[in-house]
């Protein structure tokens, strides 16, 4: 079974100094494959891993590369017309990471000036939104990846990076000098992170969802969160909408 995986979106899929594949969403992804196996009675299902971008995430699962994507993956209105989307498993927001000291505290101090985002990213969506609807005349650069987005904010070459907060905070965690940046400014979107699916496949998106409505149910789904997200290196609140989302599963897609 070929499942989609991130090489550095930690702490939700990573490859570790092995070069094998850990996180929130790997965890996830191998109690499904595992109820898989049981529910087609199978003596054994051999999991692959895939690597993935946010640019071409879609595009494996719908060219059958992999069957599962098991990354940081924002439900989004938009790309349920290409993919299908599993319960919530995570749900993040969109802020600006800065380099301290900087005047920036919010959307509306980055009139004028050159910002980055991530490709294929609902972040580079709603920044070119927000841009031509508040006619923000920014400069918005378009990086291959989060770490190059974050270095081009270390570096100097753009004053802000838009992405969702609990990505910041990890790029922030494994940076040189973790104090030299923030991350700052209201909430400019509500993201629920799902594992993606191919549309139409109602047996397996079942299965997942019934895998993810017990780990909720049973409580499992805390342990799970501590595990990765109340750590020494990262500590994450859990957000009031991923509680509600445990207790009542849901696929509501991102916001706005």
């Amino acid at each position: 079974m070929p499942i989609g995986v991130r090489d550095a979106s930690f702490p939700f899929s990573f490859f570790d100094e092995n070069k094998h594949p850990q996180g929130y969403s790997i965890d996830l992804c191998l109690k499904i494959a595992d109820a898989i196996k049981t529910e087609l009675g199978l003596p054994r299902l051999e999991v692959r891993y895939i690597p993935v971008s946010p640019a071409n995430r879609i595009t494996a699962l719908q060219d059958g590369k992999i069957d599962l994507e098991c990354g940081s993956t924002s439900n989004t209105r938009e790309r349920q017309k290409d993919a299908a989307f599993a319960y919530t498993t995570f749900v993040a927001g969109i802020r600006l990471l800065i380099r301290k000291p900087s005047p920036i505290t919010g959307i509306d101090d980055l009139r004028g000036k050159t910002i980055v985002v991530t490709r294929g990213t609902t972040g580079e969506q709603l920044m070119g939104r927000i841009n031509a609807e508040r006619l923000l005349k920014m400069n918005i650069v378009v990086a291959g990846d989060d770490d190059a987005s974050f270095h081009s904010v270390e570096q100097g070459s753009a004053v802000a990076f838009a992405m969702d907060d609990v990505l910041l905070y990890e790029l922030i965690a494994k940076a040189k000098r973790p104090d030299d940046f923030a991350v700052v400014g209201k909430y400019l979107s509500v993201e629920p992170y799902a594992i993606m699916l191919r549309k139409g496949e109602s047996r397996l998106e079942a299965i997942v969802d019934r895998t993810l409505s017990d780990i909720f149910s049973s409580g499992e789904i805390r342990r799970l969160y501590a595990k990765w997200f109340a750590t020494p290196e990262l500590m994450v609140p859990m957000h009031p909408l991923l509680k509600e989302a445990f207790a009542t599963p849901n696929t509501y897609p991102a916001w706005p």
